[in-house]
């Protein structure tokens, strides 16, 4: 079996480009396909993955972990954020293919089960754009009422505001109030986890944590910027009861170990789209479990960044609990199919080879690239803000 060729697929999503891959094989019907998806920036993966390509073609797909040392290794300028995520994409079209040719689900050939069923958490809106970026007062009650009506025992919220690196009490009664609003409406047997997104200093981040201990987070996600030192990530931890979380813009385990050593984090967020594909993912995870730390993967992207995650779920021990944007754009189960349902909150083990999932290429031609430009953001005297 050989590695015939390498395609991508870019559909537009609205605030995101996703970024599908298609490896063919010299097998009839056997293929496998991934995700690179990586906002803002997903052509400039694209023009990778067709670069990286040529590592791969005429190889056996099979031998994935051989064809991750040539991907990542060959290159003689290692890394960064574009090139880990054509990385990725090809490694887990290669993963789809390893599993579909023995015929056995993805989770199954990276270990079999370790859990019964994977817990998912919604986002408000369950996933919109406008409802995830935008104002958090304004609709939350009723959006988290919905998600609790769809099964969700746990939602994500971006309750911190804009602020400077040291402000005054506005921005902290303001997140103060949609923390308040979104107790009250989740209850106390729904979890909230709450993303500060890199938008506070330390030393903001240290008092937004202590505001928020009163309403019990399940864990607050990356206060502050991964090109922080990871001693800063440890000051906001030994400062709050409330567990830490970050990874989503790690690339390698490498880059994890700073914040272990620190003790910095409870909680890893690696993204199956940047970090290496399923095989540096899993060994993020193993590195991770020697220090105490769960999984919860990075995810607001694509149908098959989803289902790749699904699986791992399944298959790392010390898994927590996965993202997902489920209505991101109403038609996103008509370009991929295959995606596993979510029945109260959770799902159960996938059944199909491989991944599972299919790309209806004529859907995804209905919506087509869309550049786009990151989010800006400024503070009242013109400086630049972090989004």
């Amino acid at each position: 079996m050989r590695v015939t060729g390498v395609r991508t697929f870019l559909v537009n999503a609205r605030l995101r480009n996703w970024l599908f891959v298609r490896v063919d094989t010299d097998v009839p019907g056997l293929f496998g396909l991934g995700e690179a998806t990586l906002e803002f920036q997903s052509a400039a993966v694209a023009a990778c993955v067709e670069e990286l390509a040529e590592i791969v073609i005429g190889s056996n797909p099979c031998h994935v972990s051989r064809a991750w040392e040539h991907l990542y290794r060959y290159p003689f300028f290692k890394g960064g954020t574009v090139t880990m995520s054509a990385i990725s994409g090809i490694d887990q079209a290669l993963h789809d293919i390893a599993a579909k040719s023995l015929g056995v689900p993805l989770w199954q050939y990276l270990g079999g089960l370790v859990r019964d069923r994977v817990r998912m958490y919604d986002h408000v809106g369950g996933g919109n754009s406008d409802a995830v970026y935008g104002g958090m007062e304004d609709g939350l009650a009723e959006r988290i009422h919905e998600s609790k009506q769809d099964g969700f025992n746990a939602i994500k919220i971006l309750a911190i505001p804009r602020s400077r690196p040291i402000d005054g009490i506005a921005p902290l009664r303001a997140a103060e109030r949609a923390m308040a609003v979104a107790r009250e409406a989740a209850g106390p047997d729904m979890d909230i986890m709450v993303d500060f997104h890199g938008r506070t200093s330390p030393a903001m981040g240290l008092q937004f944590a202590k505001m928020l201990e009163q309403f019990s987070p399940l864990f607050i996600e990356e206060v502050v910027g991964p090109e922080l030192p990871a001693t800063e990530m440890a000051r906001v931890t030994r400062g709050t009861t409330i567990p830490v979380a970050a990874g989503e813009r790690l690339l390698h385990r490498e880059q994890f170990l700073p914040l272990l050593n620190a003790r910095a984090i409870s909680v890893a967020q690696p993204d199956v789209c940047h970090a290496g594909g399923i095989t540096e993912t899993m060994r993020i995870g193993a590195l991770c479990g020697t220090f105490g730390v769960v999984l919860a993967p990075h995810n607001p992207l694509g149908p098959i960044a989803t289902m790749v995650n699904i699986h791992i779920g399944f298959a790392l021990p010390n898994f927590l609990i996965q993202e997902v944007m489920r209505s991101d754009v109403p038609w996103r189960e008509e370009v991929v199919s295959g995606v596993a349902p979510i029945v109260d909150g959770h799902v159960l083990p996938p059944t199909q080879p491989g991944i599972g999932v299919e790309i209806d290429e004529s859907k995804a031609a209905k919506h087509p690239y869309v550049a786009s430009m990151p989010v800006r953001w400024v503070h009242e005297d013109g400086g630049t803000a972090e989004w």
